[in-house]
């Protein structure tokens, strides 16, 4: 069995060493040196070339290095019938509950307008509500909006997950569909973009949806930049539909320089780094899935084509 790599970023060790180590009988190759193509039966990669894993004639199944697949099922050339796993591994969920706890906090407790006046040498005592009475809503409640989810409620916001169909929850307000779209947005101050990137959810975060938000809402997106029009979003915080946007993702990556999004006075930019795969908890996941798959298994978080996730 030989594993091919294809990382997305640099991190302190090389992938193929640390996962050679989770898998001692088998063989890692890079991306870049693989070796005989035939050999080849499982693929762990960020951003392949388009029907580049098509090349790997006995490919058992390919693995995603991050939480999204949408890198991968845009390829038209993507082999059939090759199961495709997403990344879910607890130091990923735990970096993305860092991050949406610290900015839903930041907004909350009006920092921006703190930062601003501190700047100005303004002394105006803000006076802002406590996390009970801060409606917050989770636009997608898979596994990484769960945990974020777990955490905010341990401080007492009041909470609202939308997601594609019902989910079962005690703590969070839920609502799904079409139909609960509208009325999870009318009671949500800061709306948390947490969606995969679909064919359904390309351009959500849009005109038509800042206009159902209350005035004045805050906008965090960790999700895809495909997720965003980035010129209703802009128009949005110039009209104070919006309060302020925190933007992990964009269109395009790295974002440019000329890009207004670097210079609002609204808009806090990260580097698509909310959170990130760490490598000994995701070589743990991935060489856990192969043994399965090895022992006839079906592997854990499996893709489902059709819906994108």
């Amino acid at each position: 069995m030989t594993l091919i790599i294809k990382p997305d970023l640099e991190h302190d060790r090389p992938w193929r060493d640390v996962l050679q180590e989770m898998l001692p009988e088998r063989t890692c190759r890079d991306w870049d040196a693989p070796g005989d193509l035939g050999e080849v039966e499982y693929a762990f990669v960020w951003n392949p070339p388009p029907g580049a894993l098509r090349t790997f004639s006995n490919l058992k199944c390919i693995f995603s290095i991050g939480a999204g697949v949408d890198h991968l099922l845009k390829d038209p050339d993507l082999p059939e019938g090759v199961p495709i796993v997403r990344m879910v591994e607890p130091e990923l969920t735990q970096g993305m509950t860092e991050y949406v706890t610290m900015h839903v906090l930041r907004f909350h407790r009006e920092v921006p307008t703190l930062e601003a006046q501190q700047r100005d040498r303004v002394w105006n005592e803000l006076i802002v509500p406590t996390a009970p009475s801060r409606r917050v809503g989770l636009l997608g409640f898979g596994v990484l909006a769960q945990d974020s989810a777990r955490v905010l409620r341990a401080l007492d916001f009041d909470l609202a997950c939308w997601s594609r169909t019902p989910k079962q929850t005690d703590s969070v307000e839920s609502f799904h569909g079409a139909d609960g779209l509208d009325p999870f947005l009318t009671r949500t101050q800061i709306l948390v973009c947490l969606l995969p990137l679909t064919e359904a959810t390309k351009g959500i975060l849009n005109r038509t949806l800042f206009a159902k938000l209350p005035r004045g809402a805050s906008l965090i997106n960790a999700g895809r930049g495909g997720h965003q029009v980035e010129p209703d979003i802009l128009e949005a915080l110039d009209t104070g539909q919006l309060a302020g946007a925190v933007l992990d993702v964009f269109r395009t990556e790295p974002l440019p320089a000329d890009s207004p999004f670097w210079t609002h006075p609204k808009v806090t930019v990260t580097p698509h780094i909310a959170s990130v795969t760490q490598q000994r908890s995701a070589a743990e996941q991935v060489a856990a899935n192969i043994r399965r798959i090895e022992a006839g298994e079906a592997p854990h978080n499996t893709v489902d084509r059709a819906l994108g996730y």
